[in-house]
């Protein structure tokens, strides 16, 4: 047999012991392989949408939530809570109005951890005020990224075109995920679809100045006439006003 015969066969050779070697491993072939779910998969309605607005409420319950607005006896966490229940009930009069249109509310609250006090769910008063009266007192860490996080989830099992993320809070981020970089995530995957505004109470509204990049606001309040009107501002004036406005 000649050289060059003798190295063709020997290369055939190896050839075959590394596909049985291979065969042998058992390597998973891509079909097989586990698929973890991609960041934009989120990004995506859980169910079918129409015309309306979903609006997930984050409320911070961090431990300086319990302490008394300045000038005041009562906590903030229980001027927020009364401020949220007074804000939706234009709602009511809103869906008289505009059959048409569903709002769906979700109410969540967030220290360390994120909690969902109210899965979205089509507007009710006494739902509103039953998850209003399961929010733990003020205690812990604040994080705020996280809930951002969470309350993209909600918004996104709507069944609603407007998405709109509520955050009151009178703090920095302290854990988790850096709510600017969250914010950013959210306004370039959701490509601009998800609106974000803040109420800093009792806090510099600088702190979240983030915002402006992605198309979010953020509105300040000192104390509880100022926090009653931010939210009506930003409810009334800008949520209900914009599904006003796509109606026509």
């Amino acid at each position: 047999m000649s050289p060059s015969r003798n190295l063709a066969l020997v290369a055939l050779v190896l050839a075959v012991t590394a596909i049985t070697s291979c065969e042998r491993n058992e390597i998973p072939s891509p079909d097989r392989s586990p698929r973890p779910v991609s960041a934009p998969e989120f990004y995506k309605p859980a169910v079918s949408e129409t015309f309306g607005a979903a609006v997930v409420i984050l409320l911070d319950t961090s431990g300086s939530m319990g302490d008394p607005v300045p000038g005041a006896s009562r906590t903030k966490d229980s001027i927020a809570r009364e401020a949220i229940e007074s804000m939706l009930r234009a709602t009511e009069e809103f869906t008289k109005a505009h059959p048409q249109n569903r709002i769906r509310i979700a109410l969540m609250h967030f220290s360390g951890t994120v909690s969902v006090d109210l899965p979205i769910s089509d507007y009710s008063p006494e739902a509103v005020k039953t998850a209003l009266t399961r929010i733990p007192k003020p205690d812990g860490k604040t994080a705020i990224g996280e809930g951002l996080r969470e309350a993209r989830r909600e918004l996104y099992r709507s069944g609603c075109m407007s998405k709109h993320i509520l955050v009151i809070t009178d703090g920095e981020n302290t854990t988790g995920v850096d709510p600017e970089k969250m914010a950013r995530e959210i306004f370039m995957k959701s490509e601009g679809r998800v609106k974000l505004y803040f109420v800093a109470f009792d806090t510099d509204p600088k702190k979240f100045a983030f915002l402006r990049a992605v198309g979010g606001e953020v509105l300040s309040a000192k104390g509880e006439s100022q926090l009653e009107a931010a939210l009506k501002e930003i409810y009334e004036d800008k949520i209900l006003a914009e599904e006003m406005a796509e109606e026509e």
